[in-house]
Protein backbone atom coordinates (compact mmCIF):
# COMPACT_ATOMS: atom_id res chain seq x y z
CA UNK A 1 0.00 0.00 0.00
CA UNK A 2 1.58 3.48 -1.22
CA UNK A 3 -0.26 6.55 0.57
CA UNK A 4 0.13 9.59 -0.96
CA UNK A 5 -1.08 13.55 0.07
CA UNK A 6 -1.08 15.91 -2.96
CA UNK A 7 -2.31 19.55 -3.22
CA UNK A 8 -4.60 19.22 -6.73
CA UNK A 9 -2.08 20.69 -9.00
CA UNK A 10 0.64 18.02 -7.74
CA UNK A 11 -2.11 15.48 -8.62
CA UNK A 12 -0.85 12.72 -11.54
CA UNK A 13 -3.36 13.23 -14.13
CA UNK A 14 -3.38 9.08 -13.39
CA UNK A 15 -4.16 9.77 -10.11
CA UNK A 16 -6.68 12.24 -11.14
CA UNK A 17 -8.51 9.58 -13.02
CA UNK A 18 -8.48 7.13 -10.44
CA UNK A 19 -9.91 9.15 -7.71
CA UNK A 20 -12.59 10.57 -9.68
CA UNK A 21 -13.63 7.09 -10.78
CA UNK A 22 -13.70 5.63 -7.28
CA UNK A 23 -15.33 8.77 -6.16
CA UNK A 24 -18.09 7.78 -9.33
CA UNK A 25 -18.14 4.06 -8.72
CA UNK A 26 -18.84 4.70 -4.32
CA UNK A 27 -21.17 7.88 -4.26
CA UNK A 28 -22.75 7.47 -7.46
CA UNK A 29 -22.94 3.97 -8.77
CA UNK A 30 -23.33 1.89 -5.41
CA UNK A 31 -25.27 4.86 -3.54
CA UNK A 32 -27.47 5.83 -6.26
CA UNK A 33 -26.91 9.04 -5.86
CA UNK A 34 -26.82 11.43 -8.65
CA UNK A 35 -25.17 14.56 -8.21
CA UNK A 36 -22.02 16.82 -9.55
CA UNK A 37 -19.06 15.19 -7.93
CA UNK A 38 -16.85 17.65 -9.18
CA UNK A 39 -18.37 20.72 -7.16
CA UNK A 40 -15.31 23.02 -7.70
CA UNK A 41 -13.50 22.43 -4.21
CA UNK A 42 -11.17 19.67 -5.42
CA UNK A 43 -8.75 22.51 -6.49
CA UNK A 44 -8.51 24.14 -2.82
CA UNK A 45 -8.27 20.63 -1.20
CA UNK A 46 -5.62 18.25 -0.18
CA UNK A 47 -5.85 14.62 -1.61
CA UNK A 48 -5.43 11.87 0.62
CA UNK A 49 -5.17 8.04 -0.44
CA UNK A 50 -3.88 5.17 -1.07
CA UNK A 51 -2.70 2.71 -3.80
CA UNK A 52 -2.81 -0.76 -3.94
CA UNK A 53 -0.76 -2.40 -7.05
CA UNK A 54 -1.96 0.21 -9.08
CA UNK A 55 -5.62 0.61 -7.92
CA UNK A 56 -7.06 3.44 -5.71
CA UNK A 57 -8.03 1.74 -2.49
CA UNK A 58 -9.48 4.33 -0.12
CA UNK A 59 -9.58 8.29 -0.39
CA UNK A 60 -10.40 11.11 1.36
CA UNK A 61 -9.72 15.26 0.81
CA UNK A 62 -9.23 17.46 2.91
CA UNK A 63 -10.78 21.38 2.56
CA UNK A 64 -9.53 24.35 4.33
CA UNK A 65 -11.28 26.62 6.76
CA UNK A 66 -13.77 28.66 5.19
CA UNK A 67 -14.60 26.29 2.22
CA UNK A 68 -17.39 24.04 2.61
CA UNK A 69 -17.70 25.54 6.34
CA UNK A 70 -15.84 27.77 9.01
CA UNK A 71 -14.07 25.11 9.86
CA UNK A 72 -11.81 22.97 8.26
CA UNK A 73 -13.30 19.71 6.71
CA UNK A 74 -12.90 15.76 5.84
CA UNK A 75 -14.85 14.52 2.79
CA UNK A 76 -15.26 12.26 0.24
CA UNK A 77 -14.08 9.32 2.22
CA UNK A 78 -14.07 6.12 1.18
CA UNK A 79 -12.53 2.80 0.38
CA UNK A 80 -12.85 0.93 -2.51
CA UNK A 81 -15.42 -2.07 -2.52
CA UNK A 82 -11.93 -4.88 -2.78
CA UNK A 83 -10.12 -2.78 0.01
CA UNK A 84 -13.39 -2.83 3.12
CA UNK A 85 -12.66 -5.15 6.18
CA UNK A 86 -9.65 -4.75 6.45
CA UNK A 87 -9.73 -1.76 9.01
CA UNK A 88 -8.27 0.48 5.71
CA UNK A 89 -10.87 3.54 6.59
CA UNK A 90 -9.42 3.68 10.28
CA UNK A 91 -5.99 3.92 8.94
CA UNK A 92 -7.43 6.48 6.53
CA UNK A 93 -9.50 8.62 8.98
CA UNK A 94 -6.46 8.30 11.23
CA UNK A 95 -3.93 9.73 8.48
CA UNK A 96 -6.22 12.49 7.66
CA UNK A 97 -6.73 13.52 10.98
CA UNK A 98 -2.58 13.47 11.05
CA UNK A 99 -2.96 15.49 7.83
CA UNK A 100 -5.75 18.41 9.07
CA UNK A 101 -3.89 18.99 11.77
CA UNK A 102 -0.32 19.32 10.20
CA UNK A 103 -2.63 21.41 7.65
CA UNK A 104 -3.83 23.63 10.10
CA UNK A 105 -2.76 23.27 13.58
CA UNK A 106 -5.50 23.15 16.27
CA UNK A 107 -8.31 24.45 13.77
CA UNK A 108 -11.83 22.40 14.44
CA UNK A 109 -13.04 20.31 11.93
CA UNK A 110 -16.51 19.70 10.38
CA UNK A 111 -18.00 16.92 8.16
CA UNK A 112 -20.73 16.06 6.94
CA UNK A 113 -21.25 11.97 8.42
CA UNK A 114 -23.57 9.70 6.40
CA UNK A 115 -25.89 9.21 9.39
CA UNK A 116 -24.95 5.43 9.20
CA UNK A 117 -21.51 6.14 10.19
CA UNK A 118 -21.99 8.42 13.01
CA UNK A 119 -20.51 5.90 15.68
CA UNK A 120 -17.37 5.27 13.46
CA UNK A 121 -16.70 8.84 13.32
CA UNK A 122 -17.84 9.68 16.99
CA UNK A 123 -14.83 7.05 17.98
CA UNK A 124 -12.44 9.97 16.28
CA UNK A 125 -13.93 12.46 18.69
CA UNK A 126 -16.23 13.88 16.30
CA UNK A 127 -19.86 14.67 18.16
CA UNK A 128 -22.97 15.24 16.43
CA UNK A 129 -23.55 19.27 15.77
CA UNK A 130 -27.28 19.40 14.61
CA UNK A 131 -30.06 17.27 13.53
CA UNK A 132 -30.14 14.73 10.46
CA UNK A 133 -30.65 15.90 7.21
CA UNK A 134 -30.94 14.66 3.83
CA UNK A 135 -28.38 14.72 0.83
CA UNK A 136 -28.88 13.36 -2.31
CA UNK A 137 -31.71 10.93 -0.82
CA UNK A 138 -29.09 9.76 2.11
CA UNK A 139 -29.16 10.55 5.48
CA UNK A 140 -26.38 12.83 6.89
CA UNK A 141 -25.70 14.51 10.12
CA UNK A 142 -22.84 17.20 10.98
CA UNK A 143 -20.43 16.09 12.98
CA UNK A 144 -17.81 18.44 15.06
CA UNK A 145 -13.98 17.29 16.11
CA UNK A 146 -13.06 20.76 18.28
CA UNK A 147 -9.21 20.13 18.21
CA UNK A 148 -7.81 17.76 16.29
CA UNK A 149 -5.09 16.03 18.07
CA UNK A 150 -2.72 14.45 15.16
CA UNK A 151 -2.57 11.10 16.22
CA UNK A 152 0.49 9.50 16.41
CA UNK A 153 2.11 7.43 13.61
CA UNK A 154 1.40 8.35 10.35
CA UNK A 155 1.88 11.62 10.14
CA UNK A 156 1.23 13.67 7.30
CA UNK A 157 4.03 13.48 5.02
Amino acid sequence: MEWHQENFDALSTRDLYLILSARSEVFVAEQRCIYLDPDGKDMQAHHLYALDGGQLAAYLRLLPPGVSYREASIGRVLTGAAHRGQGLGQELLTRGLACAGALWPGAALRIGAQLYLRKFYASFGFVEAGEPYDEDGIPHIEMLLSRPTPPSPPPCE
